[in-house]
């Protein structure tokens, strides 16, 4: 490890024990729903806040530690002042500690992914504004046009911070003090957080793709620039499908509805190169790296499929503030953002394909295909019972209780899978041995 590399890898290390611990509070919410009350030191109330913000606090953490790794040998010079690498991590592991901390006292004030009083909201916006200078100070020394990844990274990194300051404008009370503008503005903030990550963990994937196949074209073709700029269009408008409910302005809908349809082209490009990548998959089953960007694939095809689903209004109608939204989510950010996040790491770390890494690959597909379809077994079992009869909340749950019993079994092999995961990633980027070759 060299000393340049030191900040990256230290955030890809916080960031899987950040994964670990939020998939730990994961699994003891899931049983709190089973057996009420088995875990009595840790409520439910401060688990899912806690398993929540660990998995965001992964995503971006994550995409970041790669961002801080693969910037110098993009543009082909140092980062600029990585003294303030240093800072930035320092500022998110002091920060994700404090919020913790809260979290276990119960101490709240914040709103969905933010549930932590506001003011440990500053810490992590200067923190992002050192990396906002940093990216925008080194990749100006880039020579050329601009690969695709570099546009998606810019992207969420400025995004993060506008869609960061929307989600805390409830603070004042001209949002606030009306409940259609601060359900909108809560739903939209968060909405595009969402597509800000998306732009940092997309762009992560495609650095990986471009450095395991040795070919620069990909990331500077018309392809590349489209699926940026249908991106960029959800992360500005894709977000209004979540508001159909909220009696907010028809055109709002009727544009969210658009822009979520665009993605079938996204859809049928996927599908043509899965069909392409079917026979590379079984050549590289050494290469931890393809083996998690393939899976990825699987997961994007997927999730997508469910997402384009449930943005048309009339099965909105059934899916929505069911299981089937908890399914969604969680298909994008294990099933995808996850495992592009850890073909990124273990490309980092330079990690072999062992008995260990082989056996948690599988574990952690498997369970988390099990956990995603007993999620949408639950959401279609209350969705359906709940527009179409006059049953109350308790009796329309105990019909879903087999399949919520099955999502938590699964939730444990998921936890087993990534355990042997992250432990793996860990020692490989702790090693001096791995990674000596510039990636």
């Amino acid at each position: 490890m060299t000393r340049a590399d030191r900040p990256a890898r230290l955030f890809l290390v916080a960031a899987l024990l950040a994964l670990w611990c939020g998939a730990l509070f994961g699994v003891i919410g899931s049983w709190q729903h089973v057996v009420p009350g088995i875990v009595d030191a840790i409520p439910f109330v401060k688990s899912r806040p806690l398993h929540v913000s660990l998995v965001v606090a992964w995503i971006f953490m994550g995409a970041v530690g790669g961002i801080y790794h693969y910037l110098p040998r993009i543009t082909a010079t140092p980062l600029h002042a990585p003294r303030l690498a240093w800072w930035h991590l320092a500022l998110f592991i002091g920060t994700g500690l404090l919020i913790i901390a809260s979290y276990l006292m119960g101490r709240f004030g914040g709103r969905e992914y933010w549930e932590f009083p506001p003011v440990l909201a500053i810490p992590v916006a200067v923190g992002w504004l050192l990396l906002v200078y940093g990216f925008f100070r080194t990749t100006a020394r880039h020579q050329g046009p601009w690969p695709a990844y570099l546009w998606m990274w810019a992207t969420g990194i400025v995004f993060f911070l506008l869609t960061y300051a929307e989600a805390h404008l409830y603070l004042l009370p001209a949002f606030s003090g009306n409940m259609v503008r601060d359900l909108t503005l809560q739903w939209k903030a968060y909405g595009a957080l969402t597509g800000s990550w998306n732009m940092l963990v997309y762009g992560t994937g495609m650095v990986v793709m471009e450095r395991i196949s040795g070919d620069a074209g990909p990331a500077r073709s018309r392809t590349a620039f489209l699926l940026f700029a249908l991106g960029f269009a959800n992360l500005l408008f894709g977000w209004a499908h979540h508001i159909y409910p909220v009696p907010a302005a028809s055109w709002l809908r009727i544009l969210a509805y658009a822009i979520s349809m665009t993605e079938w082209i996204l859809l049928v490009r996927l599908i043509r190169q899965w069909r392409t990548t079917l026979g590379a998959g079984r050549r590289e089953r050494h290469s931890l790296p393809h083996r998690f960007l393939f899976a990825s694939e699987v997961w994007v095809i997927l999730n997508l499929t469910l997402a384009l689903l449930i943005s048309i209004p009339a099965i909105n109608l059934f899916t929505h503030g069911t299981h089937i939204t908890v399914a969604h989510a969680m298909g994008s950010t294990i099933g995808i953002n996850t495992t592009i996040l850890f073909a990124s790491v273990f490309l980092i770390s330079g990690a072999h394909m062992g008995r260990i890494a082989r056996i948690g690959f599988r574990v952690f597909n498997g369970s988390l295909l099990l956990f995603w379809l007993c999620l949408l077994a639950a959401g279609a079992v209350k969705g359906w019972l709940t527009v179409t009869t006059d049953m109350a909340f308790q009796p329309i749950m105990q019909q879903a209780w087999p399949f919520i019993a099955g999502f938590a079994v699964a939730g444990i092999g998921l936890f087993v899978g990534l355990t042997l995961l992250v432990r793996h990633a860990i020692r490989a980027l702790l090693s001096t041995q791995h990674a000596t070759a510039p990636r």
